[in-house]
C-alpha cells in the first residue's frame, strides 16, 4: 500500500477523519495539516486500517 492511501480505512474511519479535519479547519488549521492531524488521530484511536482475520484474530 503506497504512503497516504486510504482504501483499507472503514467507512467510519473516513467519515471520523472527515468531521475531525472539518473542526481543525475551523480553528484555523491549514487544510494539509488538518487531514494530517485528522489521521493521525483516527490511528490513534483505531490503529490504522483494517485487520485481516476480522475479529476472531489471535493476539501475539
Amino acid at each position: 500500500m503506497p504512503q497516504g492511501d486510504k482504501s483499507k480505512y472503514t467507512d467510519k474511519q473516513k467519515r471520523q477523519a472527515e468531521h475531525i479535519e472539518e473542526g481543525y479547519e475551523k480553528r484555523g488549521v491549514s487544510e494539509e495539516e488538518a487531514e494530517r492531524r485528522a489521521w493521525s488521530t483516527v490511528n490513534k484511536h483505531d490503529g490504522g486500517g483494517k485487520k485481516p482475520g476480522g475479529s476472531g484474530r489471535k493476539s501475539s
